[in-house]
């Protein structure tokens, strides 16, 4: 009998890290089963922000025992003091992932809101509501950290990380919408062309 997959997301953040796990079944079913925020004191040395991110999942890796870490892919902002402590914060979630024998795998903004909503530019009430929709809350999931890592989990999962059907049935609304907005966007693939000499 095929068992569901426990996936771990990070929303990586030096002031907040956002934590979530998920079970996923392989009939793309999802369930909770933590959610919290690390946090760190802005007031402290770059060290021990670090060392209290790193204690907060690692409570979670132990407690939980995911099957696989799902990270949020850092990506280019205008504010170089806050790329580089989200940055950092992935660094020691990917790290926390290798120690415990875990994959490890990176998920873009879009691609994550895409695998949700089934848009990549929905904003952060679009991606709540529909991860509390998903994992039948009563509440959408607080702080928005928390929530973008639950939807981080259920994005990897979704996206190949569990056993799942390859069935068009087996895909939900907002999946299906997801594929064929990838179908659209992405170029032909050129046919390269292969001249045989004939006069060798």
């Amino acid at each position: 009998m095929s068992r569901s997959l426990r996936v771990l997301g990070i929303d990586p953040g030096l002031t907040r890290c956002g934590i979530g796990v998920v079970d996923v079944s392989p009939n793309r079913t999802a369930s909770l089963v933590h959610v919290g925020v690390a946090r760190s004191a802005p007031g402290d040395p770059i060290e021990k922000r670090l060392a209290a991110i790193a204690a907060g999942i690692r409570e979670v890796l132990v407690a939980h025992q995911p099957h696989v870490v799902a990270v949020e892919r850092v990506f280019a902002q205008n504010n170089r003091h806050s790329v580089m402590g989200t940055a950092q914060a992935s660094g020691i979630a990917l790290l926390l992932a290798a120690e415990h024998g875990l994959t490890a795998a990176t998920h873009t903004p879009s691609e994550v809101k895409a695998a949700i909503t089934g848009y990549g530019s929905a904003d952060k009430l679009q991606v709540q509501t529909m991860v509390a929709r998903v994992l039948r809350l009563d509440a959408l999931p607080q702080p928005a950290d928390a929530a973008d890592a639950l939807a981080i989990a259920l994005c990897h999962a979704w996206r190949g990380g569990a056993a799942t059907p390859s069935a068009e049935s087996a895909l939900t609304p907002a999946q299906r919408a997801w594929r064929d907005a990838e179908k659209r966007r992405s170029p032909q693939p050129r046919v390269a062309r292969t001249h045989v000499r004939t006069d060798a």
